[in-house]
């Protein structure tokens, strides 16, 4: 018992003092008439949510846990319509032989439950880094610096976005209709990669570059209807990890206008084989189908639009041996699953050979022995593309090319490879100049 009170005498001390700082905290506040300011901002902004009061709110900096929500996943009415049939999470098919019933249940517990701590732990903080408390905190400098650039000097208007799921998006929105020229007509919606912040990220090239932006921090997706951007004037761009948001979005929403792909991959296994010890094969395999599976392709197959994907030459994170094999980048199984969902008849075995060695050119002087073997005519191609197309404007995939020979397949299958694929001579997280980025190639135009 003698033990118990000096105890109860330090917690009630402790408690004391936590009360006395809280008060004094609170005094210090309501004293301050900048503070009492701020708060009566806020409360008109929960009240009232004008742009006028929006606008002095964004001044200041607070928790963003106190921002007002400024738009619902569900308050836009229904949706332009998409699909659904791509899960994000596929269990992967069972192994013949497998033993079934109550005890083939039993036998794979421990994998599962080995899948689920290895995604929750390790596999969780390898994919999202952005994710982690401590390095949020180390780049905390540097974001709100970024954010206050964006608002101070590009006139952007922070937002928050309320997802089906619960989570609150942080989000900006750059509009620069009037004043950007023709393509501030055109909003680009930019996702992030796995540490990227649109405070810091790739938002910045599209907006030099002269568009329209929203930018967003993960997770989730979001848009705002008060923009009043038609969908064919919204743009996806991403990069890294942002590829796989950007496809699902592609897919849920048919109607948006186009999708640029920067330094993504096509499917998550090679990339996590190539990190983590080989002799956890199977079990990363599986942990990567059943938790973090990010089906790239597959997703960016559901979709009809036009595609651009941007390459790195020295891409360090998405290849899977060395950074100057630029025949292991994943970028190039995402550009042939493409090409090859889109033009079945023109991808078959010569085509597909082709694109796949002028994929692996590794110097100047392959790729120019390349096209004097196989010189592409852009002026055929095209002519050839359009009048299969005609006006009826046909859904992928095409079947064109069945009445083609050999050598024509082949030039048609570079030219459609080179429309789709553009080079950047530079290491992954090295940012895209506004220079180098443009929108994806269509038949109409060379937007």
């Amino acid at each position: 018992m003698a033990r118990v009170i000096p105890l109860s005498h330090c917690a009630a001390t402790v408690v004391l003092l936590l009360a006395g700082v809280a008060c004094l905290r609170g005094i210090g506040r309501w004293s301050n008439p900048q503070y009492v300011e701020f708060i009566s901002v806020l409360e008109d902004s929960h009240r009232l949510g004008t742009p006028e009061v929006k606008r002095k709110l964004a001044l200041y900096t607070f928790d963003f846990r106190s921002w007002p929500i400024d738009f619902r996943w569900d308050s836009a009415g229904v949706p332009w319509g998409g699909s659904r049939d791509v899960p994000l999470l596929r269990t992967p098919p069972g192994h013949r032989g497998a033993a079934r019933g109550f005890l083939g249940a039993l036998r794979k517990v421990p994998c599962r439950l080995a899948s689920l701590l290895l995604a929750h732990t390790l596999g969780r903080r390898m994919l999202f880094p952005g994710s982690v408390r401590l390095l949020q905190r180390a780049l905390l400098p540097a974001l709100l610096q970024g954010q206050a650039r964006l608002v101070e000097e590009c006139g952007g208007q922070r937002a928050k976005l309320l997802a089906c799921d619960g989570n609150e998006i942080d989000a900006m929105v750059i509009d620069r209709r009037g004043r950007g020229g023709a393509r501030g007509n055109t909003l680009v919606i930019c996702c992030e990669g796995n540490a990227g912040f649109y405070e810091v990220g790739c938002l910045c090239t599209p907006l030099e570059a002269g568009y329209s932006v929203l930018g967003w921090n993960h997770p989730g997706f979001g848009g705002s209807t008060e923009l009043r951007f038609p969908p064919r004037s919204i743009v996806l761009y991403a990069w890294s990890i942002g590829g796989f948001t950007a496809t699902w979005a592609a897919m849920s929403y048919p109607e948006l206008g186009a999708l640029v792909l920067d330094a993504s991959f096509d499917d998550l296994v090679p990339l996590a084989l190539k990190v983590l010890p080989r002799s956890w094969g199977h079990l990363v395999t599986r942990t990567v189908r059943e938790h973090l599976n990010l089906n790239n392709a597959e997703q960016l197959c559901r979709y009809q639009g036009p595609v651009l994907l941007v390459r790195r030459t020295r891409d360090e994170i998405i290849t899977t041996t060395v950074p100057d094999d630029i025949a292991s980048n994943r970028g190039n199984d995402l550009l042939l699953k493409l090409l090859q969902h889109r033009y079945p008849k023109i991808m078959a075995d010569e085509g597909t050979r082709i694109v796949r060695e002028w994929l692996e050119a590794a110097t100047p002087a392959e790729e120019r022995a390349l096209a004097q073997r196989c010189p592409v005519d852009e002026s055929w191609c095209r002519a050839v593309l359009e009048a299969f197309a005609g006006d009826r404007d046909p859904p992928f995939p095409w079947s064109l090319g069945e009445e083609l020979s050999v050598g024509e397949r082949q030039r048609l299958a570079l030219f459609l490879a080179q429309k789709h694929l553009q080079n950047f001579e530079a290491s992954h997280c090295t940012p895209l100049p506004p220079q180098a980025f443009r929108l994806p190639w269509t038949l109409t135009s060379d937007l």
